[in-house]
């Protein structure tokens, strides 16, 4: 380290000092004059390019001196590309040919423009109010008191309501299903009501009956976990795929499979058939969802978009005909005769595992552990958001009522009420009840999940697959009685009393 002089310190000190304290930092820059005009330049290209072509008179005769008795106000600076002559020169007085050559020589409205730059009054100011004034029907035009008020300032504004939402009654469990080896990962009822279908992370498929939740019959094929099930209305078919990569047609008339779908890469997660034609769609975790022929085997398209594991797939008769939810958080619209993306929607935070359309209403809501999210159709308009779960969504449930049932993976069951009397805009979100259901005997706390969920066809019954390997049932309690209502009725029985006595 190189050493210094006590007098070679001093004064460097002295440097220092000076520099603080006696240069003028707060000084602007001098000027530098190549800057500036290119400055300039670049700003006049920027705002005034569609008028540069314009001519330009001379310097010496643009500018004029501003006079007080000017009754234009300003300073008489031409237009671009109107010449002034001795007649049409703007001057304090201007003679009646230089108007009336002006007028014609300048646009219609420019030239009533600058006829009417007067004292402008309550009329002018009012004529010439915001857009959000202008947009008034004549019949809603706001009045003006003295002064330029509108009396729409004195007039409080009626604050937002919440509408009241419909009660429904709660519902209960009334049976538990065992007979899987493993946790249940898919359900569907078939279209007469008489029994549903289950898939297993134990390689099974198992049919059960409605009415008494017996088994009934079970099918083996797969050798992988069955995550997705789908009975047909078309045809006595039934659709299974897995994370075996396979896509099954069976034939429940012979109880064995008749067709396999053949192209996917990883993990089929889910399945969809077309309501109205012969039309099979899968999702996997090779980031593609695939169209099927189901007669031909035919792969029709590959939706091709998605960035990570598709987890969800939805197909209706109205477009869009198949909706996707996938594990980049986007969900995708498409339009089935191109194969090719119609909307991407990107509200979610985290990935989508769930979908489900509204059976009557034009709308449909997807499931992401940020939240649940309600869409209008075609173009997947956001609506609202409903907020309850802090867990992974797997699962989404709707019916005829408005009731929206979500199955997440710790064991909440989130029942929703929509109320249908309202614009499709409007609609509220109310969580009125959550159920914790009790794991099985001999089960973990954390096998708790539950993994799908489905009503049946009459919408009286709820159909869970949990994990605790495991199938609940659910209905409405028929004895539950509104607290609103005992309340009234309490009020009125009060009310008798008094009178009486």
């Amino acid at each position: 380290m190189q050493k210094h002089s006590v007098h070679a310190l001093v004064f460097r000190s002295l440097k220092r000092t000076h520099d603080m304290f006696v240069s003028d930092h707060a000084k602007p820059v001098a000027l530098d004059e190549q800057s500036y005009k290119t400055k300039m330049t670049v700003m006049m290209r920027a705002e005034y390019k569609p008028v540069l072509h314009m001519p330009v008179l001379k310097e010496g005769r643009d500018r004029r001196p501003l006079h007080a008795s000017d009754p234009y106000g300003q300073p008489g600076y031409p237009l671009p590309g109107v010449a002034l002559t001795a007649d049409t020169q703007i001057q304090k007085m201007p003679s009646e040919a230089g108007v009336h050559s002006m007028a014609l020589a300048r646009p219609p409205s420019q030239a009533r423009k600058e006829a009417s730059r007067t004292a402008a009054s309550v009329a002018d100011i009012h004529k010439h109010a915001g857009g959000a004034e202008r947009s008034q029907p004549p019949q809603h035009a706001l009045s003006l008191m003295e002064g330029g008020t509108k009396t729409s300032t004195l007039v409080p504004r009626k604050a937002p309501t919440m509408p009241k939402p419909q009660w429904h009654p709660p519902w209960k469990l009334y049976r538990v299903i065992s007979g899987h080896l493993g946790w249940v990962r898919s359900i569907a009822v078939e279209p007469g009501n008489q029994w549903f279908v289950t898939g297993s992370a134990d390689r099974t498929i198992k049919i059960w009956d409605l009415a008494s939740g017996k088994l009934k019959l079970s099918l083996t094929d797969h050798i992988s976990t069955v995550r997705g099930v789908a009975v047909s209305t078309r045809s006595p078919y039934l659709f299974s795929c897995g994370e075996d990569k396979q896509v099954k047609c069976w034939d429940l008339e012979y109880d064995k499979v008749i067709r396999h779908y053949h192209g996917h890469l990883s993990a089929v997660y889910d399945l969809d058939l077309h309501p109205t034609i012969d039309v099979l769609v899968t999702c996997s975790r090779d980031a593609t969802a695939r169209v099927w022929d189901i007669r031909t085997k035919a792969n029709v398209h590959t939706l091709s978009g998605h960035t990570n594991t598709v987890a969800t797939v939805k197909c209706q008769s109205a477009e869009p005909q198949v909706i996707t939810g996938s594990h980049d958080t986007t969900i995708r619209l498409w339009d089935l005769v191109a194969g090719k993306t119609r909307a991407t929607l990107t509200n979610h935070k985290k990935s989508v595992r769930a979908l489900v359309l509204h059976p009557r209403q034009y709308t449909f809501a997807s499931g992401s552990p940020d939240n649940i999210k309600q869409w209008k159709c075609p173009d997947g308009n956001f609506i609202q958001n409903l907020s309850g779960h802090n867990a992974i969504i797997n699962t989404l449930a709707v019916n005829s009522d408005g009731v929206l049932v979500s199955g997440a993976s710790p064991a909440k069951n989130l029942f929703y009420v929509n109320n249908v009397e309202f614009c499709l805009l409007h609609l509220t979100g109310y969580n009125f009840q959550r159920i914790h259901a009790a794991v099985q005997p001999g089960s973990l706390d954390s096998e708790s999940g539950i993994f799908a969920c489905v009503f049946d066809q009459s919408e009286s019954r709820l159909i869970t697959a949990e994990a605790d390997k495991t199938i609940k049932v659910y209905k409405e309690d028929d004895t539950a009685v509104s607290s609103w209502f005992i309340i009234n009725s309490y009020s009125k029985l009060l009310l008798i009393i008094i009178i009486i006595k």
